[in-house]
């Protein structure tokens, strides 16, 4: 399926580009989201018109990543979650939850799927994840994984 992005996007484009996807991708993701159209002469034409105001939109968007950025980049959270004797998790902690934890601590918006893990967080230690906050934006944060009982 071929589309024209109408905003920067990692890895597949710059606005205005017209590339090719799967075909669920392009129609759940990036059309159902406004990051890009179906390409058709008319939308590519359209997207050629508004280049320069979607251009605006895209450095705007990039200053408020930025912002974002200064205040989480290498920042540690810290969680506290039972764990079994050999220091397993009774559950691992997911994007959803550390997107709460930094909504509650630093007053910021950041969505789940902007949280990439790497590795699944399921024993106590510390770990890494990257958030995606612009196509060419991405911050680091550190995560503590603490038993609950040495908190107490």
């Amino acid at each position: 399926m071929e589309v024209v992005l109408l905003e920067n996007i990692k890895n597949l484009g710059s606005i205005g580009d017209v590339v090719n996807v799967k075909r669920g991708h392009g129609r759940n993701f990036l059309i159902r989201f406004g990051k890009a159209l179906k390409a058709s002469r008319e939308n590519i034409d359209l997207v050629n018109k508004k280049k320069a105001k979607l251009n605006e939109k895209n450095i705007s968007l990039k200053k408020d990543a930025k912002k974002i950025y200064d205040i989480i980049n290498k920042k540690n959270y810290r969680f506290s979650k039972m764990a079994k004797e050999n220091n397993e998790l009774y559950g691992s902690i997911k994007p959803k939850e550390i997107s709460k934890n930094v909504e509650n601590i630093d007053k910021i918006e950041i969505k789940p799927s902007q949280i990439d893990l790497g590795k699944e967080i399921n024993k106590i230690g510390k770990y890494e994840a990257k958030i995606n906050l612009h196509a060419e934006i991405q911050a680091l944060i550190h995560i503590e994984v603490v038993k609950q009982e040495e908190e107490n």
